[in-house]
């Protein structure tokens, strides 16, 4: 018995029947216009794979310059330089970071000669050269990260990176005060064009984990708590306050860290903000997925792509990911877009 015809005027699934339907409504779209490729340097004679994160190398100088040639080759605009360095050369105030040969610095040159179109981003943080793996200098007792001092420091390190060529530079340290201090270092050392993304809300995120085995920046067995001065987990109105901070100091990019778990920030923030939003999608992120994957209870390339859609259609302008490549390949034999 034929089921009988139901009066609906509206049928949404008109518009789902076919493939070309469903791309010539679709309201997101990911292109390789959207996609930040972080990268791990270090002083090492070849790449190496990072345990934690599948797929991901920490590269030598000869090897970052073999990705930043496939960046340039796919189409991705912008590469996120971080570098990790040897224990031997880190202290309690990590001075290396402003040493004026550090690997940082060598590798932002290499790049920029040999890929003057590539846009680069350095990270402005004191975690890879600190013995202790904080982001900061510890205050005189050792319970705390000085706010102030750092931001000093952290100004200082900001110069010598849009010295050695950085197109953008990137606070990741969640200290008060610093995008005003940088912008006005950097203008007064003739870095006008450098511009800064900003970590505005960065929180204080259990995704991080494969990140700081990449580079060697976990913190050593003391009190301190990076929730000091990242951002909790569970406040909403707070990312307001820190974003509408760093524009007002003259941010270019604010950016919102972790992105899957925060949709609702970058929403919030996409909604008020004037000024680019990027999101990072971290390593505990990319980590997920891939061993769901390999156990086989996720398809990889679907929850990949959809999580990166999510986080374009929460509102990001821009996105970091170690998927940059990948995806990108992609988008390159289909269809221009994800």
């Amino acid at each position: 018995m034929a089921a009988k015809s139901l009066n609906i005027l509206r049928r949404p699934r008109r518009l789902r029947r076919t493939d070309a339907l469903r791309r010539l409504v679709r309201e997101t779209h990911l292109s390789v216009n959207d996609l930040i490729w972080p990268l791990f340097v270090y002083a090492g004679s070849d790449s190496e794979e990072v345990a934690s994160m599948p797929g991901v190398m920490r590269h030598s100088l000869d090897s970052l310059l073999k990705a930043c040639g496939e960046a340039s080759r796919l189409g991705i605009p912008a590469v996120a330089i971080f570098p990790s360095i040897a224990p031997a050369l880190k202290d309690p105030i990590g001075t290396h970071g402003l040493a004026p040969d550090n690997l940082l610095f060598q590798a932002v040159r290499s790049v920029k000669k040999e890929f003057p179109d590539l846009l680069v981003i350095t990270d402005v943080a004191l975690d890879p050269y600190t013995s202790h793996g904080h982001d900061g200098l510890l205050s005189h007792d050792g319970k705390s990260v000085d706010n102030d001092a750092t931001v000093e420091v952290l100004s200082r390190l900001a110069v010598l990176e849009a010295q050695a060529g950085a197109d953008i530079v990137a606070p990741s340290d969640m200290m008060d005060g610093r995008i005003r201090s940088i912008r006005e270092s950097l203008d007064a050392a003739g870095h006008k064009d450098t511009a800064i993304l900003s970590y505005a809300a960065k929180y204080a995120s259990a995704l991080y984990g494969p990140f700081r085995d990449a580079v060697g920046s976990k913190i050593g067995k003391d009190s301190i708590s990076k929730s000091t001065y990242q951002m909790d987990p569970a406040n909403r109105r707070e990312a307001t306050i820190e974003v509408n901070i760093d524009i007002f100091e003259s941010a270019d990019i604010v950016m919102i860290k972790p992105a899957s778990y925060y949709l609702d920030i970058i929403r919030e923030v996409s909604d008020f903000s004037k000024i680019p939003v990027a999101a990072y999608q971290v390593s505990g992120e990319y980590a997920q997925i891939h061993a769901a994957a390999r156990l086989g209870w996720l398809d990889y390339e679907r929850t990949r792509n959809e999580s990166l859609v999510a986080i374009k259609r929460a509102g990001a302008n821009m996105i970091l990911t170690y998927f940059a490549k990948e995806v990108a390949e992609e988008i390159s034999h289909g269809r221009g877009c994800l």
